[in-house]
């Protein structure tokens, strides 16, 4: 996908969007946009769940929690969940969710390599297709680049034999980014994931763009710097003029600077909390800032 058509169908997302801040209550009942996979052109709702933190929780605080949060995503529109490996008895439990009737065939779901050497890859994945009760994963990513020259073939090898229908890789530190733009310029990834919020823009000249030129999917991570960008805004209210652009919480502060790039595809946000998801999901509709709207953000941000 180019530059220019990229622009164009995200112009012609934003043409669909009431763009006052008085409409906020007619967009309420809005579906989340999507915007597509440059390789596929299937489409993706933009904002996803990052569910390490809530499935983390299973053990805990049982797997209503999590159910309760997809169920808030998927009735905003939502689909996209991104997993990796963790504790075989929590994953087994959210396949266990993510396969009642009301998620069967509703969500997109991703899972990881994160060891090294062939085999331990190798069992990761068949361990997701059996904690997950799926026979195909809709993408499989190689975490953090680890040990990305043994694990890729094994990735191009279970897309070509139809156990995952999409491959990608991910970072979540500015200090892969290196690794990852040597990545993109000699491999072509379905997607990947990058570290991307209003206060971590390294990635916004560089990889996103070259991602976007070499034909992948951008999933961002990190959009709230793992709660760090909340303790550095605790106590400050929002700017009046972030009403311009429907923003109500920080949270969408940060959403709406990141969907207002279309390159970006999906926004994963993590949270245990379903009224924090419907917020985040809403941060998906109405006004995004324009390119004077993005500065203002960036200058603002800069003072706190």
């Amino acid at each position: 996908m180019t530059h220019a058509t990229s622009r164009r169908d995200f112009l012609a997302l934003l043409s669909a969007l009431p763009f006052t801040a008085a409409a906020v209550p007619a967009f309420a009942q809005q579906k989340m946009p999507v915007r597509r996979m440059p390789g596929s052109g299937e489409s993706l709702p933009v904002i996803g769940l990052g569910s390490s933190k809530v499935v983390e929780e299973i053990a805990k605080n049982g797997d209503d929690p999590l159910r309760q949060v997809l169920r808030t995503l998927v009735a905003h529109g939502g689909k996209v969940i991104d997993t990796w490996p963790r504790n075989a008895a929590n994953d087994g439990r959210f396949g266990a969710v993510i396969n009642e009737a009301e998620f069967r065939d509703k969500l997109f779901v991703t899972s990881k390599i994160d060891r090294a050497g062939k085999e331990a890859g190798v069992a990761q994945l068949r361990q997701a297709h059996e904690l997950y009760r799926r026979t195909v994963l809709d993408l499989a990513q190689i975490f953090s680049l680890t040990d990305v020259d043994t694990h890729w073939p094994t990735l191009r090898e279970w897309k070509d034999s139809r156990m995952a229908r999409y491959i990608g890789v991910t970072v979540s530190e500015p200090r892969r980014h290196a690794d990852l733009e040597s990545f993109l310029k000699r491999e072509k990834p379905d997607t990947i994931q990058v570290n991307y919020s209003i206060t971590e823009r390294e990635s916004e000249d560089r990889i996103i763009p070259l991602a976007a030129d070499r034909g992948a999917a951008v999933i961002v991570n990190r959009p709230f710097m793992n709660g760090a960008l909340f303790k550095r805004l605790e106590g400050r209210p929002l700017p009046q003029w972030a009403t311009e652009i429907g923003c109500a919480t920080w949270a969408q502060f940060s959403l709406k600077y990141i969907l207002s790039n279309p390159r970006v595809t999906v926004v994963l946000t993590e949270t245990s909390n379903p009224k924090h998801m419907a917020e985040n999901a809403q941060a998906a509709l109405g006004p995004l800032p324009d390119e004077n709207a993005r500065k203002r953000m960036r200058e603002f941000i800069a003072t706190v």
